[in-house]
């Protein structure tokens, strides 16, 4: 008889993770607040409160709240006058608006690979793809884990470089006890579903930079100048990329939540961590204390086929899934994206440039055979959870000819 629920046996886990968002009686009473006051939009109090009240948080000067995470680094790649013939070095793990924005921008995205053990950008593979047309690093910090920021500030100072975090997984994420998003020239981060902290949709852009505050606002606010301007005078050009009150009133109220959140998922998944590194066909991510903090927006680990009687990942992800527990293989590397090859890619982008030949080892590792995920919410268990994960893990690699 089969022991494995793909195969009709028993699954591991009966009962549900937390669900996601979370939620109670503050949410809809800030909710009530804004319909009661009638001003729902155009930077209201509760945006304007969460503007310094994330900027504090995160330990930044300026904070600038936004309708998504991704029109947070469109703006800031604006405000720098990054555009037409410039070159921005992404890495090719995360998701497509890291490089559809400097797409947008008519700049062109340039791939340097990602550590293997980390799934961070490599700092080795910046510093062999900067040319004279280089103008900014975007580096993304991977399901809240810190990249390695020392190394890539110095070859940013090097090379007269702007450097962009892209954080949106990293609310309350630190390196060296600073916090993400404060340490390069801006920060952006996501309010998406999905995300630590949200509003169902999202994001705000961060920075020490008065200048560069001052730009990005004007921009988010249709160009208006924020200081002198008047209401229909536009000195710039901008959009409206401004947060809603009803967005604002839910985060500052899930603000309140999060450091409790964020220690609870620490903990769990370092109890993961712990366990996953003694099965042979698992592996986890390398230890680094300089990150003082991780937000655990993914619990990103790998699998080893080889160490699992060679079977497929995505065989495994399918058992997985079975005995109850969520998982994914996560991204496709973004140099393989339709957009990059789309007619309005084509007219911005550097007119040499070509992705038909590009191939990044770590990330098409990352990408097509060992990476693994786990949701954010799921560490927002019980220790019987992740019991649970750990045995469906050890059933699936014990019975794996069962698959085969």
């Amino acid at each position: 008889m089969s022991k494995l629920a793909i195969n009709g046996g028993s699954p591991v886990k009966t009962s549900d993770f937390p669900k996601w968002p979370q939620y109670g009686e503050k949410e809809a009473e800030a909710l009530n607040r804004v319909l009661n006051s009638g001003v729902w939009g155009t930077l209201g109090s509760e945006v304007l409160k969460f503007n310094e009240k994330f900027a504090k948080y995160q330990g930044v000067k300026y904070g600038i709240a936004v309708t998504n995470g991704t029109v947070s680094l469109e703006i800031i790649l604006r405000a720098l006058e990054i555009g037409i013939g410039d070159e921005v070095i992404v890495p090719p793990y995360t998701f497509n608006a890291t490089v559809s924005s400097v797409l947008i921008v008519g700049a062109t995205p340039v791939f340097a690979d990602i550590e293997s053990d980390t799934y961070n950008i490599d700092p080795a593979m910046i510093e062999k793809v900067i040319t004279k047309n280089t103008k900014a690093i975007i580096p993304v910090h991977i399901g809240g884990r810190a990249c390695d920021m020392d190394a890539i500030m110095a070859i940013a100072k090097k090379h007269g470089l702007y450097v962009i975090e892209d954080s949106a997984h990293s609310v309350g994420s630190e390196w060296k006890g600073t916090r993400v998003g404060t340490i390069g020239n801006a920060g952006s981060f996501s309010f998406q579903a999905s995300k630590n902290l949200t509003a169902g949709e999202g994001g705000i852009i961060t920075t020490n930079d008065e200048d560069l505050y001052d730009k990005c606002f004007s921009i988010h606010h249709c160009g208006r100048d924020m200081k002198n301007g008047l209401w229909y005078d536009h000195p710039n050009m901008g959009t409206n990329a401004r947060m809603t009150e009803w967005q604002a009133a839910i985060l500052n109220v899930q603000m309140d939540r999060i450091d409790e959140q964020l220690e609870t998922r620490m903990k769990n998944a370092a109890y993961l961590n712990a366990r996953l590194k003694d099965i042979p066909c698992t592996g986890i991510l390398k230890p680094d204390e300089r990150i003082t903090r991780n937000a655990y927006h993914l619990f990103v680990f790998k699998y080893f086929k080889d160490n699992c009687k060679g079977l497929p990942r995505e065989k495994f992800i399918e058992a997985m899934k079975a005995e109850g527990i969520p998982c994914a293989s996560g991204y496709v590397c973004l140099y393989k994206q339709g957009m990059l090859n789309s007619p309005m890619a084509k007219r911005t982008l550097r007119a040499d440039a070509s992705y038909k030949d590009v191939f990044l080892a770590n990330a098409e590792k990352a990408c097509y055979e060992e990476g693994m995920w786990l949701y954010q919410y799921m560490l927002l268990g019980t220790q019987k959870d992740m019991d649970d994960i750990i045995e469906a893990v050890n059933k699936v690699y014990e019975n794996a000819e069962e698959l085969l």
